[in-house]
């Protein structure tokens, strides 16, 4: 597997890829709040006996996003190391 070094990128593909990252993580955020919406208002229609496996995708997606979430820290760091915006 590759290592990749954060101090071996170049400035634009710093740049690029926390976008990336940051896009991703916002867009994973929405889709996260349209799926506890969707959760609580099949909850209210039709309750059921076992609940928890209607909100048991909405807390497993938070902690399948934290290594991207630290990886976008990362990236700041590094950014930030290198006085760019």
């Amino acid at each position: 597997m590759k290592n990749n070094n954060l101090s071996e990128y170049s400035n634009e593909k710093l740049l690029k890829r926390r976008g990336l990252f940051k896009g991703f993580l916002i867009g994973s955020a929405i889709v996260w709040l349209f799926m506890m919406a969707f959760a609580i208002y099949y909850l209210t229609i039709k309750p059921i006996d076992k609940s928890f496996v209607v909100f048991l995708p909405i807390f497993i997606l938070p902690i399948t996003l934290t290594p991207i979430y630290i990886h976008v820290g990362l990236l700041n760091k590094e950014i930030k190391s290198r006085n760019l915006k």
